[in-house]
């Protein structure tokens, strides 16, 4: 085998994991030839640890449930609900209030006890932290800094059981990750210039933003075949 500098899933075209161990051969690049002992302590991982193997069974579930019939935020209600989780946090930007409300709407009617927090609360001074005046969005103002880790100890003192993110910026929302004590999902991942469908970038790379292609990639594993087959997702 090759050398294994890491897996490159996006490129493979054969899916073997998808069928049934030894239905396909992987190709060179695939993790599975190349780390299974690795692979072996993830799948033994989920069999012994009763609320890592809960969730990936109900999120598996949930995922069957409802597989292009209804909408992700049914989803994050109906796998809650198989949790059995009933007090739901929203981590939100400040600019999208709308968002966040019509999402707790939804939730309440739906029977949760929603608590919602935006990314400001605090007014921690950005100056404070380090950055420069010329480097806010509006220079010359006072501008607080987003605070994910106190939505995420907010959220904690307050009980919820599952967190749902709504437009967190980027580096935001990996702080909320990292600091939230209960389960995170995306509900709204921010794109201000794409109407947040922040996909629409990947489907338009070729035509409208090819730009975003036109400067130095890394360079594809030699002599893959990327053949065709297996489930499209």
């Amino acid at each position: 085998m090759p050398d294994y500098d890491g897996p490159v899933c996006a490129l493979c075209g054969v899916k073997a994991c998808t069928m049934a161990p030894e239905t396909k051969d992987p190709p060179p690049f695939c993790p599975m030839p190349a780390e299974p002992e690795l692979l072996a302590e993830v799948e033994q991982a989920y069999l012994s640890d009763p609320q890592l193997r809960r969730i990936a069974v109900e999120s598996a579930r949930t995922e069957a449930a409802g597989y292009c019939k209804v909408t992700r935020v049914e989803e994050i209600m109906d796998f809650a609900r198989r949790m059995g989780w009933k007090r739901l946090g929203i981590a939100h930007c400040v600019g999208l209030m709308q968002e966040a409300k019509a999402a707790r709407d939804i939730f309440r009617a739906g029977g949760f006890e929603v608590c919602t927090v935006c990314c400001k609360a605090g007014s921690i001074d950005k100056e404070r932290v380090g950055i420069r005046d010329e480097e806010k969005v509006h220079p010359g103002r006072y501008e607080s800094m987003c605070s994910p880790v106190g939505q995420a100890a907010l959220l904690d003192k307050a009980g919820t059981q599952f967190n749902v993110v709504i437009g967190l910026c980027v580096g935001h929302d990996s702080l909320f990750f990292a600091y939230s004590k209960a389960p995170v999902t995306v509900l709204v991942a921010k794109d201000r210039v794409l109407g947040h469908n922040p996909a629409a970038a990947l489907y338009t790379s070729h035509s409208y933003y090819r730009r975003l292609t036109e400067q130095p990639a890394a360079a594809d594993p030699e002599g893959e075949s990327r053949g065709t087959g297996g489930e499209s997702r």
